[in-house]
């Protein structure tokens, strides 16, 4: 599926619509962000975030990864941009981040594979200025669920 959003709050009203969807899942999610810099993948991240409560999203650009937990939701926004060797995501204990009720958000994931969780949903983002093209797609019932959920 394919979407054109003219602007940044449309951006962001994705990412919000996407994070409601997922508030009710009792199994993991994992969702790839894809895409050149400048994109809008962390501003779609962010705004995945906020929507549970959290107010002050960091971009975990040098830290590899940031996770918001509460007693509902445990997120975890990776941003392998930096990462040399995916084994590094090892020594953080990514297979950790993969119970029930924890959703990954997960930037640059193609230099993370073969450690990275396989995506239930692959968001790629193209597109300068104010209009983006963003295309969803579903990969497992899980993503299935949030993107027609999401979309709808």
């Amino acid at each position: 599926m394919v979407l054109v959003v003219k602007n940044l709050s449309e951006t962001q009203e994705l990412g919000r619509k996407l994070a409601y969807c997922c508030a009710s899942l009792k199994d993991s999610c994992v969702i790839y962000l894809i895409g050149d810099l400048g994109v809008g993948k962390t501003t779609l991240a962010q705004s995945f975030i906020q929507y549970f409560g959290f107010d002050r999203v960091k971009s975990p650009t040098y830290s590899l990864v940031e996770s918001y937990q509460n007693e509902d939701i445990n997120i975890h926004h990776f941003d392998c941009y930096r990462l040399s060797d995916p084994e590094e995501l090892e020594y953080i204990g990514i297979r950790e981040y993969l119970m029930p009720k924890h959703l990954q958000l997960i930037e640059w994931p193609e230099l993370g594979k073969g450690t990275i969780a396989k995506a239930d949903i692959s968001i790629s983002l193209s597109g300068d200025g104010d209009e983006r093209k963003i295309n969803i797609e579903s990969l497992t019932k899980v993503g299935k669920f949030v993107t027609k959920c999401a979309i709808t």
